[in-house]
């Protein structure tokens, strides 16, 4: 509801990352594709806790996704379980779902801490 400025980059985006409860992308360049795979790195790496990440558009996104599979899982440079810490969708309404369903499993959140 207000808008925050900041004078160093990087503390853009530990604030994008630190209070995010989910992540919904839709085509872009290469802003779009920093934060996807910056949000990626730190969810499997365990730096920040697991949230949806939904990439909308599989017209767009499934080239990604096939080159992902094809070079950075068959080489061994990420595991295939690395590949469920994203999902593809077509429509926003697919998205809101799962935003909502994980939302709904996790429970009430505060500072990123579980309530429960």
């Amino acid at each position: 509801t207000f808008s925050l400025d900041f004078r160093y980059f990087f503390v853009r985006k530990v604030m994008l990352v630190k209070y995010a409860t989910a992540f919904v992308l839709f085509p872009g360049g290469y802003g779009t594709l920093d934060e996807l795979f910056e949000t990626l790195t730190l969810i499997q790496t365990g730096k920040v806790r697991a949230f949806p990440m939904v990439l909308v558009g599989s017209a767009y996104w499934s080239g990604l996704r096939g080159w992902m599979e094809d070079c950075l899982v068959n080489d061994g440079y990420i595991s295939s379980d690395d590949m469920e810490l994203f999902q593809i969708v077509d429509t926003p309404k697919e998205a809101l779902a799962i935003v909502e369903r994980a939302l709904e499993l996790r429970g009430p959140v505060v500072d990123n801490v579980p309530l429960a």
